[in-house]
């Protein structure tokens, strides 16, 4: 084919644009989905694989001398013989505990974690008596996890489902990337919370750093505090009654509900401006951005 200037390609649908630049779609065949679950069943909740426990069966594992490995394994043993709750002593700041557990469990971790706590997991009940680092939940599919204390940046990273909580404050760049789930902090976020969100819902009680929502695709952002600015492509939308009836439940749940209500939030939401972005001319372009 011959070179095609930018001006031409720019001239021709977006079908007509993608097989010029030898990027044809096809149906894929040949592949087919694995069925994990089955929908009449009573329990179709687990994967296939995952160890029966029993939350009433309960151990304690003293991290004090051992490394994060050590600690993971102690947890999947245990999970193994049917224990369904887990109580880890003296943390002490380690990195990626509790990751990568697709399972139903109660976690308790007595005292602070380091980076990528509880990342991963995917049915487990997660609570964090003290602080954590960068990217606690990234990945979280579903379940619960609930920081006593504050949390570090990128709180929630690309999180798809369950309820990640921080009763303290958070640093910047909270559930970048967040793609389902709902996250809560009872204190502050840091700058560019929701960049490049996608779906899911956060609530901040207290105030939201610069570039609020910056990005992003779908998704609900509630915040009790002041914003200090938003982000390109998020705007404020009027709070409903359903949107207060649900705010009301879910902070009541982790009992972070502030003495005024919830009538005071402000809903932020994607303007959509971005969604077609790649179709617009250059000066629409830079009245968006």
């Amino acid at each position: 084919m011959a070179s095609m200037s930018d001006a031409e390609l720019r001239a021709m649908s977006q079908e007509d644009r993608a097989e010029a630049l030898g990027m044809m779609s096809e149906q894929l065949t040949g592949r087919s989905m694995k069925e994990f679950f089955e929908p009449t069943e009573d329990e179709n909740f687990l994967y296939p694989w995952a160890p029966v426990v029993d939350t009433a069966k309960s151990a304690e594992i003293d991290a004090d001398g051992l490394t994060a490995t050590d600690v993971n394994l102690k947890i999947r043993a245990l999970m193994e013989d049917g224990v369904g709750t887990v109580k880890v002593l003296n943390p002490r700041g380690m990195h990626s505990l509790g990751v990568g557990i697709l399972s139903k469990l109660n976690l308790e971790f007595d005292g602070s974690l380091g980076y990528f706590a509880a990342g991963l997991i995917d049915g487990p009940n997660v609570r964090i008596s003290g602080r954590v680092g960068w990217s606690c939940g990234e990945n979280m599919m579903s379940g619960t996890i609930l920081i006593e204390k504050n949390a570090g940046s990128t709180f929630g990273a690309a999180i798809r489902g369950g309820d990640l909580v921080c009763r303290g404050s958070v640093g910047s760049r909270t559930g970048i990337d967040q793609k389902g789930g709902t996250i809560i902090v009872g204190g502050d976020t840091g700058a560019l919370t929701g960049f490049m969100m996608q779906r899911g819902r956060m609530v901040f009680c207290g105030n939201a750093g610069k570039n609020l929502g910056d990005s992003m695709y779908d998704g609900t952002i509630f915040v009790g505090g002041k914003i200090q600015s938003l982000g390109v492509d998020a705007v404020e939308e009027e709070l409903t009654d359903l949107d207060k009836a649900w705010l009301t439940r879910k902070l009541s749940q982790y009992e972070l509900m502030p003495d005024q209500g919830v009538a005071h939030f402000k809903k932020i939401v994607a303007g959509r401006q971005l969604w077609n972005y790649d179709n617009l001319e250059p000066s629409e372009k830079k009245l968006i951005l």
